[in-house]
């Protein structure tokens, strides 16, 4: 590491140290985000941190992702950094900062401990628990809206996550795509399943997002939670890949699930595509498309 005074700017090192109570003495720049800066910090006493910055985030974005790892925290089913600040929304220096969490490789169960913990996880919440959160939060950059709506999950999935995505999607997606996401979303109640106990919900649950700790144990970062389908962080896991056979096994025998799951992976698989699309551009747009030819012919 260098010293913080030479890797932070100024006024970011100045609202740590405000908000941690110890001086930042040193510091690196880490690499991997696609919004944020990040830096590992050391702190004089000894302790350290992860911090993320932004000179303009999202509103709320940073204070979101803090109550969004508090709530996942109290399920107890899987590590997750520990929220140590986060400014406030109006503050200048938008920032959070993170228990840091030392890298390291898999243990030889890790597969089985990820399994099962998401198992844990999902169903960690009460039998009666209704799909969203009590405050709004962001997948990626992107807004997202997490009030409830009547009707159940399906009518969630199709008024909270794929509508507005689609709306935001509509200039890089043809008629015949938005006519048939159109049918797909009337055909919602039919096409979800057999109604089940809604999970807690990483929500944007990709390999970059798993993290291995210094004892070779899974631990989850980068979270947009909320109450939802467990189906939804299984389908994320499906869509990019980075994830072993036998964490799907070990999460099975743990919590087994409902007949027709492999059918009903598309469907959650268009949400996140999406995003994709909306961040990224026209070039998820092929994807996009076969999955929802998929989703159809499920």
């Amino acid at each position: 590491m260098s010293s913080a005074r030479q890797v932070l700017p100024e006024p970011l090192r100045s609202a740590l140290e405000a908000a941690l109570g110890a001086e930042p003495v040193a510091a690196r720049p880490l690499s991997g985000g696609d919004i944020s800066r990040a830096f590992h910090v050391s702190l004089r006493g000894g302790g350290e941190a992860f911090v993320k910055t932004h000179p303009k985030p999202p509103r709320g974005m940073y204070q979101a992702e803090a109550r969004g790892l508090a709530w996942l925290a109290e399920a107890g089913a899987l590590p997750l950094p520990e929220v140590l600040a986060v400014s406030a929304p109006e503050a200048e220096v938008q920032l959070i900062a993170l228990s840091y969490l030392a890298p390291g490789r898999p243990a030889p169960d890790f597969d089985v401990r990820l399994g099962e913990g998401l198992a844990a996880l999902h169903r960690s919440l009460p039998a009666d628990a209704r799909p969203g959160l009590d405050h709004d939060n962001h997948i990626g950059s992107l807004p997202q809206g997490n009030a409830s709506v009547p009707g159940g999950w399906a009518a969630f999935y199709a008024e909270r996550r794929l509508l507005p995505q689609l709306e935001r999607a509509a200039r890089h997606l043809s008629r015949a795509t938005r006519a048939a996401f159109e049918r797909l979303i009337g055909e919602l109640p039919s096409r979800v399943g057999e109604v089940e106990p809604m999970a807690r919900l990483h929500g944007d649950l990709w390999s970059g997002n798993l993290h291995v700790t210094s004892e070779g144990a899974p631990a989850l970062i980068d979270p947009a939670a909320y109450v939802g389908h467990r189906e939804v962080d299984l389908a994320m896991m499906a869509l990019f890949g980075g994830f072993s056979p036998r964490v799907l096994e070990s999460y099975q025998a743990a919590y087994p699930l409902s007949p027709g799951y492999e059918a009903r992976v598309p469907l959650y698989q268009l949400y996140p595509l999406l995003v994709h699309v909306n961040l990224f551009g026209g070039s998820y747009v092929a994807s996009l498309e076969r999955t929802l030819r998929a989703a159809l012919e499920a």
